[in-house]
């Protein structure tokens, strides 16, 4: 038996309903749980966002690099990008501006001289 969108049927009203709740149920429980379950424990909390506030950025900035130098061929763009993306993070010191920054040095370069 093949599956196709095309001979799929929609939800009933009761489906989509039940569905939705479900969605928001578990949608609310993932907001509501840090007050519910760590609300005596400022400290750890404190802790922890201290950590993650200092750990992720690094780490999104080295997945996406490695991500985006793995499937893009080599070029002349993609070096100036990487090159570009390093220097303006040095000075910068700003995730955001240097990974926006790069990616529109790519894309233009990619763009024009590719």
């Amino acid at each position: 038996m093949s599956y196709s969108l095309l001979t799929q049927t929609m939800l009933s009203v009761h489906e989509a309903l039940v569905t939705s709740f479900a969605m928001a149920g578990v949608i609310f429980f993932c907001r509501i749980f840090p007050f519910l379950f760590l609300r005596n424990r400022r400290g750890f909390m404190l802790k922890v966002l201290t950590f993650v506030e200092k750990a992720v950025p690094p780490v999104v900035m080295t997945v996406l690099t490695f991500n985006a130098l793995a499937d893009a061929p080599f070029s002349l763009a993609l070096v100036a990008a990487v090159i570009f993306t390093t220097v303006i993070h040095i000075v910068k010191r700003n995730y955001l501006i240097s990974i926006f920054g790069g990616c529109a040095v790519f894309m233009i370069l990619n763009r024009f001289y590719a």
